[in-house]
């Protein structure tokens, strides 16, 4: 069994990066907004080391950034035992990461994620990746990173979209595995919650979903409710002028469409939909889709990684806190579930 490492901090000190000296070479990844807001903050503790910027987004998740990453790493002639720190969200933690575990085979690296969504779902689990196109972490591997440092005086940094964002990861969980958890959240608003203890809380879920099933081939799966649909969402609008959303806003819409599709096919009581998508609108708004947009998602829905042959395999719930697994759904069934939010 896998295990994940992981470390939560209310204050970083120099005892964090103690362990670093040990490395030939260190690198820090960070883009735009982690190299001003989160480096400042721990630049003094680390050992000597090689700054390597990105620019920040999805739309730069891809293999031309790890060819500038894996260049500066070999430019600054890092050998197998060097050291990445990923300093910065989802997309820095999965690219950093991949382009860490296969520069000269691998070297060590640790994630140290610096936004909500970060936090609770990326940083945990070994998933590592980049996108292709527009198909989201279609290129990847599993590698567990040698440490997770969560510190919730980050989430300072974040905008509030930003933490509204990574907050849909963290309802999943409580929605996947944990009913009370669920029924805490939402009594709670966006701002009335506790941040350090729902981070906690909601990684304690993850890992002990991954480290029962690290590759994915059964229990995993829960983790990707919301993100049959939600994904296909959320690639179709990344290019379309002022449409696009973020990670967290188009799971949201695909958790209220899988929970539909969870009375439909899994015995989720209609009660509970209710209540999901009564709170998930409330945190997160209604955006608007078209009838023209829909026919774009079944392709995007097709290239889904838990799909087997042309079958559209979901992840639903059958109570809140209890989810099942590979439930093949139908384009048909699918886009009846967009329609259905989209008359909300």
């Amino acid at each position: 069994m896998q295990t994940n490492r992981v470390s939560f901090k209310q204050k970083l000190d120099a005892a964090v990066f103690e362990e670093l000296q040990r490395y030939t070479k260190v690198a820090v990844i960070v883009d735009e907004n982690t190299v001003t807001h989160c480096y400042p903050k721990i630049k003094q503790w680390l050992p000597e080391h090689t700054v390597i910027q990105i620019q920040s987004g999805e739309e730069n998740k891809t293999i031309e950034t790890c060819t500038k990453i894996w260049q500066a790493l070999t430019d600054a002639r890092f050998d197998r035992k060097s050291f990445v720190l990923n300093l910065g969200g989802g997309v820095i933690g999965d690219m950093g990461g991949f382009c860490a575990s296969t520069y000269k085979r691998g070297i060590d690296f640790w994630q140290m994620p610096t936004t909500l969504l970060s936090q609770v779902d990326a940083s945990v689990g070994g998933k590592l990746g980049v996108d292709f196109g527009k198909l989201k972490n279609h290129i990847g591997i599993f590698r567990v990173p040698d440490h997770v440092v969560i510190c919730p005086d980050f989430l300072e940094t974040l905008p509030q979209n930003e933490l509204r964002s990574g907050y849909a990861e963290v309802i999943k969980h409580g929605l996947i595995a944990n009913k009370e958890e669920w029924q805490d959240l939402s009594s709670k608003s966006l701002l009335e919650q506790d941040w350090e203890g729902v981070i906690q809380r909601s990684v304690a879920i993850k890992k002990n979903v991954v480290e029962n099933d690290p590759t994915e081939k059964g229990l995993r799966k829960i983790l990707n409710f919301g993100h049959t649909i939600g994904h296909a969402i959320e690639s179709y609008l990344l290019d379309i002028s002022g449409r696009k959303l973020l990670h967290g806003e188009a799971i949201a819409i695909g958790m209220i469409c899988e929970a539909y599709l969870s009375v439909k096919k899994a015995g989720l009581p209609e009660s509970e939909l209710d209540s999901i998508q009564d709170y998930i609108l409330k945190v997160y708004g209604k955006v608007e889709l078209t009838d023209a947009d829909i026919p774009h998602l079944q392709d995007y829905m097709l290239q889904d990684k838990k799909n087997e042959g042309e079958k559209i395999n979901c992840s639903l719930l059958e109570a809140t806190g209890d989810c099942g697994f590979d439930y093949v759904v139908s384009w048909d069934e699918a886009k009846e579930s967009i329609a259905y939010y989209m008359s909300l």
